[in-house]
């Protein structure tokens, strides 16, 4: 299968500099008479049991770094035991301070180093902070959080053996890293002093994609073009048949043909119109999202049935009830329905589904409007923390932001100076602290903070319908 790329802002996106935290210790960055970076190193952390035994790891190679990376960085770049392409990049006036970043997605197939690549451009603020980065491209190709946070584990210790030993070590999810660090944190919080979790997937994935298969089921109803009537049919849980020679293209292509998708508004025919309205009023997306949620729903579902699940169906529909339709009685009549298999799905969820037993500070940051992985995801967290009697250690942010992959610069410098302060003091942050910091911040980064000390979420289930669990 062909590898997806997150959904987001396809922007390039310019990143300012910013300078050393006022809370961190004398910035650190000589290099030692070994060759090493010098670190003044923080009590080391324990090596967490839970991920797999240390190893002898092949130390990353010198690499040209990326643009807009600070003069005089350092980059290394190589490829983990697991197969994972793995980078790093220490700034010349490194604070001591490590972030493993671990990436959205996930990406189908073989990793590539372009991956790992992108990341770092994204996220050269952290460097510019004069933060260490690091972050793996992820060995297991698809929809696997335990496995993804494996491999960010062996890539932290791959920088202790080969870099330095770090003062502080964050860990960054974004997307569905969230979920991966999220998952990683409860397993080997040792390793790790705080947690930052951006826009992230966190109901787990049991619960986070159950509107995709309503997506799927609307979408086949209005358009029967996905499959089509003389292409052999299969349940759409399934998101592809194995044998499947399905593409992203193809997949643009049918949506276009149904939904107008792709094309001005101006040259939809009215009834390209009247269904992609349908669409994205039930299962309330904005046209933006639809193909992307449709990708997802395709091809990852396929990674979930033919090599997670063993061909057994993890999410169902029954019991749901759409609305936002010129007549919902027929659309819920006519719709395809589908129940879970309830040991597929338990084992999908211990696999992907947060617990909250996370005994490290977490901030978590999330946009109002993104409508990739949607805000009630994080206040779905809140509580899943709350429950594992956890809720002490998080303090979640909001933004008045849409977009997904990136909100804006002086959102993160301000998430991460609230964290370390967090991990150095004992002292929670409130958002309202952390939105102020933010403004003072613009002064020195472009962007806006647009952040709503007040603002939660609503449940989860006033956006995505529940369902009737697994019999």
């Amino acid at each position: 299968m062909r590898s997806i790329r997150p959904i987001g802002s396809k922007r390039s996106i310019r990143l300012a500099g910013l300078a050393g935290l006022s809370l961190v210790a004398a910035l650190l960055g000589a290099c030692s008479s070994t060759g090493r970076l010098a670190a003044t190193p923080a009590t080391p952390s324990a090596t967490p049991s839970a991920t797999p035994s240390a190893t002898p790891e092949p130390a990353p190679q010198a690499t040209a770094c990326p643009k807009d990376l600070p003069a005089g960085t350092r980059c290394l770049a190589g490829r983990d035991s697991a197969g994972a392409h793995v980078l790093i990049a220490v700034p010349p006036d490194w604070s001591g301070h490590l972030v493993m970043h671990a990436h959205g997605g996930p990406l189908l197939g073989e990793p590539r180093p372009e991956r790992a690549l992108d990341d770092l451009q994204r996220w050269s603020v952290v460097v510019k902070a004069g933060y260490a980065w690091a972050g793996s491209t992820f060995a297991q190709g698809g929809v696997q959080v335990r496995a993804a946070g494996d491999d960010t584990e062996r890539l932290r210790r791959i920088f202790v053996a080969h870099v330095a030993q770090p003062r502080r070590t964050l860990l960054h999810g974004q997307s569905w890293g969230a979920g991966v660090a999220a998952k990683l944190a409860e397993r080997a919080g040792a390793a790790y002093d705080g947690v930052l979790l951006s826009s992230g997937v966190l109901a787990g994935g049991s619960r986070s994609y159950d509107f995709r298969l309503d997506l799927r089921v609307v979408y086949q109803q209005l358009c029967a073009n996905h499959p089509r009537p003389d292409e052999p049919a299969y349940p759409l849980w399934m998101g592809l048949p194995a044998d499947s020679a399905m593409t992203q293209a193809d997949l643009a292509a049918r949506a276009r043909d149904c939904l107008g998708l792709g094309l001005p508004a101006a040259q939809r025919s009215a009834e390209q119109t009247r269904r992609l309205k349908t669409l994205t009023e039930v299962i309330r997306i904005p046209e933006r999202s639809v193909l992307g949620h449709l990708n997802w729903a395709t091809f990852h579902f396929a990674d979930i049935a033919h090599r997670r699940s063993g061909g057994r169906p993890v999410f169902g529909n029954q019991g749901v009830r759409y609305t936002g339709s010129p007549d919902d009685a027929a659309l819920n009549a006519a719709v395809l329905r589908y129940s879970p298999d309830a040991d597929a799905r338990r084992r999908f969820a211990d696999d992907t589904d947060p617990s909250g037993r996370i005994d490290r500070p977490v901030l978590t940051v999330h946009g109002r409007h993104d409508a990739v992985a949607f805000a009630e995801l994080s206040g779905e967290f809140g509580r899943t923390m709350a429950r594992a009697g956890r809720a002490e250690r998080l303090v979640q942010v909001y933004t008045d932001h849409s977009e997904h992959s990136y909100l804006s610069d002086p959102v993160y410098p301000a998430l991460l100076e609230a964290l370390l302060a967090w991990v150095d003091t004992g002292q929670r942050p409130s958002p309202a602290a952390v939105a102020a910091r933010c403004e003072q911040l613009r002064a020195r980064f472009a962007g806006d903070c647009s952040v709503l000390p007040d603002w939660q979420p609503p449940p989860l289930d006033q956006r995505v319908p529940p369902r009737q669990p697994a019999p």
